[in-house]
């Protein structure tokens, strides 16, 4: 299992300035025969497949963030849910990073268009999602979702 880009054993151990703020979502629908799905993407530039997720622009609310970020990588705009476990790693660039995220919606239909960020965007079964995912960091935010047996964290 890996970790996020720049936290793993080759990284910049000495910060190279503030924190880095980010934010995100795990974007989950019921699918016809009743099962849960959430959608997970994939970055070219690393070549991993992730929690759409992206950095905060200066002033800008973490939530807000959160659904202008899932919708520049999805397509889809969506409504916030509860908030679910943060993630915290060092980047590439050995800056401190957090990544708050929250389970979200889709509020219609939305249409996924492939950018040099995201290329890729899979609706998955949470065991599909869950061998997916590259970073072990997404399995937990994926883990916390269902906080009960066959019921999801979306409220």
């Amino acid at each position: 299992m890996a970790s996020e880009p720049g936290s793993g054993p080759g990284a910049r151990t000495a910060p190279a300035g503030p924190e880095v703020r980010a934010a995100g979502g795990l974007v989950w629908r019921q699918a016809a025969g009743g099962d849960v799905e959430v959608v997970v993407v994939h970055r070219p530039r690393y070549d991993d497949w992730s929690l759409p997720k992206g950095k905060c622009d200066p002033g800008e609310d973490d939530g807000a963030c959160a659904l202008r970020e899932v919708e520049e990588e999805t397509g889809l705009a969506c409504r916030l849910g509860r908030e679910l476990p943060s993630v915290s790693y060092r980047d590439r660039r050995g800056r401190d990073k957090q990544v708050r995220y929250w389970s979200m919606t889709p509020l219609a239909g939305g249409r996924f268009v492939a950018n040099p960020e995201v290329d890729e965007l899979r609706w998955c079964d949470l065991d599909g999602a869950r061998e997916l995912l590259s970073y072990d960091a997404d399995r937990v935010v994926l883990a916390s979702f269902l906080p009960r047996p066959g019921r999801p964290g979306g409220g």
